[in-house]
C-alpha cells in the first residue's frame, strides 16, 4: 500500500521502527536523530547532500546509499545499507552512536530552554508585538 502521506514522527517512534531512509531534509534529519535511529542516506536535491556529508562523515549518525548521485539506488543497495546497521558489528557501533546523542538531542531541539523551544518564543513575541502596533 502507498499512501501520499504518513504521521512520519510517530512512524520514526514506534518501536517496530529500526532504521529511516531519509532523503536529508533537515527536519526529517533531526526527527529521525530524536527518534534515536540511525539514517540512511538518499540525498536528492540543493542541501540534502550537504546534510549526508554532515550527518555521515561529522556526526556519523547514518550511511550513504550508494548510487544516490546517479539518481539510482538499487533495491540490492538498500538491502545491504538495512543488513548492514541491523547485522554488522559496525552497524551495532552506529546504533550505538545514535541513542547516546538521542536524549541529547531532544533537549536540546524541544525542550523547554532548547533552541527549537527559544526560536518559538521569540517567534511569539515577535507576533505579538506586530499585533500590538
Amino acid at each position: 500500500m502507498l499512501k501520499s502521506w504518513a504521521p512520519q514522527v510517530d512512524v520514526l517512534r514506534h518501536r517496530a521502527t529500526a532504521a529511516f531512509v531519509t532523503h536529508c531534509g533537515w527536519n526529517s534529519t533531526l526527527e529521525g536523530i530524536t527518534a534515536g535511529l540511525p539514517l540512511l542516506c538518499w540525498p536528492l536535491y540543493a542541501e540534502q547532500k550537504m546534510n549526508k556529508v554532515f550527518i555521515v562523515e561529522e556526526m556519523k549518525l547514518g550511511v550513504e546509499m550508494r548510487g544516490y548521485n546517479e539518481d539510482v539506488v538499487t533495491a540490492e543497495e538498500v538491502e545491504t545499507k538495512v543488513r548492514w546497521v541491523m547485522q554488522s558489528e559496525d552497524g551495532k557501533a552506529l546504533r550505538e552512536r545514535v541513542a547516546a546523542i538521542k536524549d541529547r538531542a531532544t533537549e536540546t531541539l524541544i525542550k523547554e530552554g532548547g533552541s527549537s523551544h527559544a526560536a518559538f518564543v521569540e517567534f511569539l513575541k515577535d507576533l505579538d508585538k506586530i499585533a500590538s502596533s
